[in-house]
C-alpha cells in the first residue's frame, strides 16, 4: 500500500515554489492560525485552475475533471525565518497526498498541482499545515464530471 502511495503521490502531484512580489487582498479570510509579526502569516489561499505570474487564475471550489488539473495556492506575508508547509490534499475524507513546501523570508508564495482522472471527482479538501502540524486553513472544493 505505501508503494501504491507513493506512485500516486509522484503521478497526481507536479509542485512549484516561487518567490511572488505581494499579493493584494485575500481571497478568504484571516486564517484562525494566522498570527502577528514575528510569526508565519498566511495571507491568501485558495484553489483554482492555474497559476500564471504568480498569480492563482478562476479561483473556485467546483472544478471540472475535464480541465485535467486544480491548484492550490497559498501566500504568506511574514515568513521569519527559512521554514515548511504542507499541502494535504484528501479525497473524500481520505489523505490523498502530501506536498512538502520550502518558504523563506520574508515574503512567499507556493502552490501545488495535482492532475485529475475521472476517479477524482466527488469533495476533496486541502489542508494548509505549518510544520509543527498545525492547520492553518482548510480549502473545501468538488470535482465534477
Amino acid at each position: 500500500m505505501k508503494l501504491f502511495s507513493y506512485f500516486l503521490s509522484a503521478f497526481l502531484l507536479i509542485t512549484c515554489t516561487c518567490h511572488a512580489a505581494p499579493v493584494q487582498g485575500s481571497a478568504q479570510p484571516q486564517a484562525p492560525g494566522a498570527t502577528t509579526a514575528g510569526k508565519l502569516h498566511l495571507k491568501q489561499a485558495v484553489m483554482c485552475q492555474r497559476v500564471e505570474n504568480l498569480t492563482p487564475v478562476d479561483s473556485g471550489e467546483v472544478f471540472s475533471v475535464s480541465s485535467g488539473q486544480v491548484c492550490c495556492y497559498t501566500s504568506f506575508d511574514s515568513v521569519p525565518r527559512h521554514t515548511v508547509v504542507y499541502h494535504r490534499w484528501y479525497h473524500r475524507d481520505e489523505l490523498s497526498t502530501q506536498t512538502r513546501l520550502r518558504l523563506y523570508p520574508k515574503k512567499w508564495s507556493t502552490y501545488s498541482v495535482i492532475q485529475l482522472r475521472e476517479t477524482d471527482v466527488g469533495p476533496w479538501r486541502v489542508e494548509v499545515v505549518d510544520q509543527n502540524g498545525r492547520i492553518l486553513d482548510t480549502l473545501r472544493f468538488s470535482i465534477t464530471e
